[in-house]
């Protein structure tokens, strides 16, 4: 049943959302990992267990298949499942996606203080991939701070403004009362906030320049509004992007109206049949003379970046009768103009070094306005988006929109295609045509690689731009709510520059991911070799389980936190975009993974096999199965933690930079956890014991322990001076260039909720990792324990002598039970109680194999174990209280059972 909303209406269903393109290649990453290294490796190592059990046992030893040794011999092959278990866990990368949340809430957290507050999660790591930005002008890349400078009224041109007694009066009184009455009455021009300070301004910033002029004028507009109070406004004509004007209608005491407008000065100017001239009437306007206005007042203006504004008015006489209000095409005609003012708009002084950078980042910045084509042009030749000299294509929206459509009026990619590439100012544009290019960029397949888009908009009608983009920009002041809502990002200052930071949070968190990556895979690729060479060669793995989940949780929790938080530098900008389709894994990156677990697999391989003799140590190779912990283990175990920790330095640079130190005190996340990882495992070390499989190591075999975990720093060194083009067989991974879905049951959850931010559905993908995080942890756990409960029977059964060979074991003629285990879980309890012959304290074979009892026991293995009791001969030679007899009944069902196999990494 579909669930309901409090109206009682069906709820509706949120459309799946797509993973974002990191995301993608992380899971296709980890798939192929798990199912190449993870499974392949432990399926094999499980087959190798149990042919060389099955060869040593039934074929070496001939011994016997027996219905009754069957519970045993499913022991063995639940151990060596567990043994498989242990290598897949090892060597799936399940911290990729704990990674990624941690990296992109931490740079969420640390964007806001760069002036970006991000609402969906994944528009942040988009912005890495960014190489283009479709601009607005007006305060994003100007201060948005407009002032009147120059004026054409009275048939002359200002260059400055002009003092009041150069106008004539009629003309001002006109041009004050409409500046007045034509602006919102919510523009209004309040005091500074400071004393010495800039006057504020209140609402619509063109509004509030022409406000700024009158009272330059020395003129009061409030004083006209208070003569007119707003609900004595008879008409407002509110503006547009279509028509470029507003236009406010007044009704004179006679029956007369009077209608005020300002607008585009270019197509206001083409409605106006006269204008105001000195002696304050008006004059005939034609069309030569328009020309030679714009020629020689409109272009100089917008050349200088000023936007141009016509201001003009219209009367309507009680004797023409009442006019058709609703007919605006016929109502803005036959205007007379009263002034052309020009209004500067400063550029920001930080944009023009904010745009080279993104140009020198491979990001295309392009400018996008309603202002007049010479305005955009002088603007985008001060902010650097044109150069003198560039081929590029500045176009007005009407010229474009005559390009790219057909004789039918339908918009064809191919014609776009002709137009973008070299397209950098769209001017006199509407939200439609920033729409259709975004839209026109995105789809072309002219280039290789798609294009990824970024927008900037405040308005509601920026709305489809802003969500057609690969990331919309709302403007968090001047931006409507429609706006903010489309975007997936607001920029809290409406400053361009903070859009450079966003690009570099963005490259950060690949740079980040790419990191951990790198280290991640170095550990994993060392573990499961050491793991499956001790398994199935000494048949014990030199790192104990209780060790191993320490290793996992350096590599995961602890180097995701440290390597995902590293904070961004400038560096970043002087390298392209990643790209949809770039591998995470780069040759470079590669070509370190290998390379760090070269070194690393033959120090651990070193100390595996001849560490007891450079050492001068009992081996721990062949220790019993629960025999103390050994010193040669413990260097073994040590060694490989540190290094690790000294890798986790190397890691931090993915490019191939020698100076591995540079900027690690910018990063207190990271020094912290380092300090921290050593100063534990200095305690499970020197203070772990048995539960760690650890015992004390000495000064001098800390420094050599130490000494090699350094070793990864020189080794890395080397690694760096190898030419990445030289190893042109090393291949890169982690592509990704389709989008891959949420699945269904993660969407589940969240189709309960009437509205939620996209943020927040991360956020909860987040914690769910978290999760899943803490449950792998317990789960190892639980296989641990689970074992150990397995085996635990066998430990009041061993002598030790049957201890460093468990072939023998249950054979021994010194066999013995003790009290304390009561039974051995290796047939069913019920059976037990079922069959009279069998007792709870000692165990009786049946006939068939009672003449298995007198088998001779096996000669003693030799004692390679330093912490094993010295104490094994005298054990053999002297029987002692509780023992069985050798020929007596209580020899065990199976006869020779190879036990040694027994001896895992658990």
């Amino acid at each position: 049943m579909q669930p309901l909303n409090a109206d009682g209406e069906p709820k509706k269903k949120l459309p799946k959302k797509d993973k974002s393109v990191l995301q993608g290649k992380l899971t296709k990453l980890a798939v192929q990992i798990g199912k190449a290294a993870g499974l392949f490796m432990s399926s094999l190592t499980v087959l190798i267990l149990i042919t060389r059990f099955l060869i040593d046992t039934f074929v070496i030893q001939g011994i016997d298949f027996t219905q009754e040794c069957l519970p045993i011999y499913v022991q063995f092959f639940v151990k060596f499942f567990i043994i498989g278990v242990t290598v897949l866990v090892v060597a799936v990368p399940e911290g990729l996606p704990l990674a990624v949340t941690i990296s992109l809430a931490y740079s969420v957290k640390k964007m806001m203080k760069d002036n970006n507050l991000v609402r969906h999660l994944d528009a942040c790591e988009t912005m890495g991939n960014a190489t283009a930005i479709c601009s607005d002008k007006t305060g994003t890349l100007t201060m948005n701070r407009m002032t009147v400078v120059q004026t054409y009224i009275g048939s002359r041109y200002y260059k400055k403004l002009p003092e009041p007694d150069l106008i004539p009066a009629m003309i001002l009184d006109l041009l004050v009362q409409g500046i007045g009455v034509n602006c919102a009455y919510t523009s209004k021009i309040m005091p500074p906030e400071k004393e010495g300070g800039l006057a504020r301004q209140v609402g619509n910033k063109t509004e509030c320049a022409l406000l700024g002029f009158s009272l330059d004028l020395r003129r009061d507009y409030q004083t006209i509004r208070n003569e007119i109070p707003e609900e004595r406004l008879f008409k407002v004509y509110t503006f547009n992007s279509v028509r470029k004007s507003m236009s406010t209608v007044l009704k004179n005491p006679d029956g007369s109206y009077r209608m005020y407008s300002k607008g585009a000065s270019e197509i206001l100017l083409r409605k106006c049949s006269k204008i105001m001239m000195g002696p304050g009437k008006a004059k005939s306007f034609k069309p030569r003379d328009r020309d030679d206005l714009v020629r020689k007042v409109i272009e100089p203006m917008a050349s200088e970046g000023l936007r141009t504004i016509c201001l003009a008015y219209r009367d309507f006489p009680a004797a023409d009768g009442e006019p058709d209000w609703d007919d605006e095409a016929h109502i803005l005609t036959n205007l007379t103009c009263i002034s052309v003012v020009g209004i500067e708009d400063p550029v920001r002084p930080e944009v023009p070094e904010a745009i080279r950078k993104c140009q020198r980042a491979g990001i295309t910045v392009r400018m996008v306005t309603g202002d007049n084509i010479n305005t955009a042009r002088a603007i985008a030749i001060k902010c650097g988006i044109l150069q003198p000299g560039d081929d590029f294509l500045c176009m007005e929206g009407k010229e474009f929109n005559r390009r790219i459509r057909n004789e039918l009026g339908e918009i064809e990619q191919e014609r776009i295609d002709k137009i973008w590439p070299k397209l950098r100012v769209l001017a006199r544009s509407s939200p439609t045509d920033k729409h259709t290019l975004v839209k026109g960029i995105i789809d072309s397949t002219v280039l290789e690689k798609r294009q990824v888009v970024a927008v900037t908009g405040d308005g509601t009608n920026d709305g489809p731009a802003l969500k057609k983009a690969d990331v919309g920009f709302a403007m968090g002041i001047a931006g409507t709510d429609v706006a903010k809502e489309a975007s997936d990002i607001i920029l809290t200052d409406d400053n361009f520059s903070s859009i450079v930071k966003a690009v570099m949070w963005g490259r950060n968190v690949y740079d980040s991911i790419s990191k951990f990556l790198q280290f991640q895979l170095t550990v994993n690729v060392v573990a499961v070799i050491v793991a499956f060479t001790g398994a199935c060669i000494t048949q014990d793995s030199p790192l104990k389980a209780v060790q191993m989940l320490w290793v996992n949780l350096i590599m995961d929790t602890f180097a995701s936190l440290a390597l995902a938080t590293e904070p961004p530098t400038e560096a970043l900008l002087l390298r392209s975009p990643y790209g949809r389709d770039k591998p995470l894994i780069s040759r470079t990156m590669m070509k370190n993974i290998l390379g760090h677990a070269v070194y690393q697999l033959t120090v651990i391989f070193t100390l595996l096999f001849v560490g007891e003799k450079l050492f001068n140590l009992d081996s721990g190779r062949n220790a019993p199965l629960h025999a103390p912990p050994s010193e040669h283990y413990t260097i073994v175990f040590n060694t490989f933690v540190l290094m690790q920790i000294f890798n986790e330095l190397n890691a931090r640079k993915i490019h191939g930079e020698r100076n591995v130190f540079e900027g690690i005190f910018n990063n207190p996340i990271f020094c912290s956890i380092v300090l921290g990882t050593l100063i534990i495992q200095v305690v499970i070390v020197q203070f772990g014991g048995k539960p760690f499989s650890c015992v004390r190591l000495s000064l001098d075999q800390w420094l050599w322990c130490v000494f090699l975990g350094v070793g990864s720093l020189l080794w890395g060194q080397l690694v760096s001076s190898i030419p990445t083009r030289w190893l042109r067989f090393l291949k890169t991974a982690g592509h990704g260039t389709q989008q891959e879905e949420i699945p269904e049951e993660e969407m589940e959850e969240m189709e309960d909720q009437d509205e939620i931010d996209h943020a927040e559905m991360e956020l909860k993908r987040g914690q769910v990792l978290w999760c899943r995080g803490l449950n792998r942890i317990s789960t190892q756990i639980r296989v641990v324990n689970a074992f150990r409960d397995s085996v635990s029977p066998y430990e009041g059964l061993e002598t030790p002598e049957s201890r460093s060979s468990i072939h023998s074991f249950m054979s021994h003629p010194e066999f013995r039970m003790e009290d304390s285990v009561n039974h051995i879980p290796l047939i069913d309890e019920a059976e037990c109680e079922d069959d009279p012959p069998i007792k709870r304290n000692s165990m009786v074979l049946p006939p068939q194999l009672s003449g298995l009892s007198t088998l001779p026991p096996p000669p003693a293995s030799p004692n390679q174990n330093n912490n094993s009791t010295a104490a094994a001969a005298a054990e053999h030679s002297a029987p002692l209280p509780g023992m069985i007899a050798p020929n007596s009944a209580g020899l065990s069902p199976c006869p020779g059972s190879p036990m040694h196999s027994l001896e895992t990494s658990l």
